[in-house]
C-alpha cells in the first residue's frame, strides 16, 4: 500500500470509500495521531484519486452527490441494483417497445409503417429533398408522432435485448438520480436529433432505441464528470464510440450484421453531450424520494 494522503478525523469519507470501491479503486483509510491516513494499493492511482479527493473536499455538492450515491437504497454491494419502482418511466419505454416489437412482428408488417418517421408507401424517399419533402408533407398532416416512435421499432430480438439492457442499466440511474422530467428531456431531444439525421441521410427504413442509448450515455458521461453520482465502467464509453465509428465502415456488413443506423448513433450521442454541458445538474436530492 501507497500512503497517499493525510486529512482531519472531523471529515467524513466512508462515501468517498464507498465511491473510490465502485470505481474499482483498491484502498485503506487509517487512523494515525488523530489524523486519517488514505492508502491506495496502486501508485498509477495516485494523481485520479487526489483530484477527486479535493473536488469531494471542497465542492459540496460533489460531497452531497458522493454521499447520496453511496447510501442510495439502489445500491447493493456497491453495485447499481434498481428495482421496477426506482425507475418506472424506463420501464414503460422498455415495455412499449416490446409490445411494438411483437404487433409489428419485428418491423415485417405494415402496422410497422405507422411507426417510421415517414410512410415509404406514398413518398418518394430517393434523395434528400424528396425525403424533406415528404418530412413536410407528414407533419402537415398532423403525424407528429412519427419523429418518436421509430425509437420504438425492432428488427431482432436481440436488438431489443440489447437496447432495453443498455437503456435500463443508464436510464434507470437518470431517472433515479436527476428525476423523470430530466430523463423524458433526455429521451424527446435525443429521439429528435438520433431519428432526424438518421431520416435526412437515409430514409426512414430504420429504428430502435440506440439512439436513445447513446444520448444517455452521453449525457451520463459528461455530467458525471461535473457531478459524481452514475456507476458505470469508464470502458463502456470507449467502447461505444469505438463501436459508433466501426459503424461508418464496411465491417459490420462484412460480418452479417448488416447496416447500422450510424447516423442516429451519432445524432444521439451528440445531443446527450450538449444536454449534459446546458442543463445544471438536479439540486434535488436523491434520498428524498422513496425507496
Amino acid at each position: 500500500m501507497y500512503r497517499v494522503k493525510q486529512i482531519d478525523t472531523d471529515i467524513n469519507l466512508a462515501g468517498f470509500s464507498r465511491w473510490l470501491k465502485e470505481q474499482g479503486v483498491e484502498h485503506r483509510i487509517t487512523e494515525e495521531g488523530g489524523s486519517q491516513v488514505l492508502w491506495l494499493e496502486n501508485p498509477e492511482h495516485t494523481e485520479p484519486v487526489l483530484q477527486a479527493l479535493e473536488r469531494f473536499l471542497k465542492e459540496p455538492d460533489v460531497q452531497d452527490a458522493v454521499n447520496t450515491t453511496a447510501q442510495s437504497p439502489v445500491f447493493v454491494g456497491g453495485r447499481w441494483q434498481p428495482s421496477p419502482r426506482h425507475a418506472p418511466l424506463v420501464l414503460a419505454m422498455i415495455a412499449l417497445a416490446v409490445l411494438m416489437a411483437w404487433v409489428t412482428a419485428m418491423g415485417q408488417n405494415q402496422l410497422s409503417t405507422l411507426l417510421m418517421f415517414v410512410d415509404p408507401r406514398f413518398y418518394d424517399v430517393g434523395t434528400m429533398a424528396d425525403r424533406i419533402q415528404a418530412l413536410s408533407s407528414t407533419l402537415a398532416g398532423g403525424q407528429v408522432w412519427r419523429l418518436i416512435t421509430p425509437d420504438f421499432l425492432h428488427f431482432s430480438w436481440t436488438h431489443i435485448i440489447f437496447n432495453s439492457v443498455m437503456l435500463w442499466f443508464l436510464g434507470s440511474q437518470v431517472e433515479w438520480f436527476d428525476g423523470r422530467a430530466r430523463l423524458l428531456a433526455l429521451f424527446v431531444v435525443t429521439s429528435l436529433l438520433s431519428n432526424g439525421l438518421q431520416y435526412i441521410v437515409s430514409g426512414p427504413l430504420f429504428g430502435g432505441l440506440s439512439g436513445v442509448v447513446y444520448g444517455i450515455l452521453g449525457y451520463c458521461w459528461l455530467s458525471q464528470r461535473r457531478v459524481p453520482r452514475f456507476q458505470f465502467p469508464p470502458a463502456l464509453v470507449t467502447f461505444a464510440v469505438a463501436w459508433m465509428v466501426i459503424g461508418f465502415t464496411p465491417f459490420t456488413e462484412m460480418v452479417g450484421l448488416g447496416q447500422m443506423a450510424n447516423e442516429a448513433h451519432l445524432g444521439g450521442f451528440v445531443a446527450g453531450l450538449a444536454l449534459a454541458a446546458i442543463l445544471p445538474v438536479p439540486k434535488k436530492a436523491p434520498r428524498n424520494r422513496g425507496a
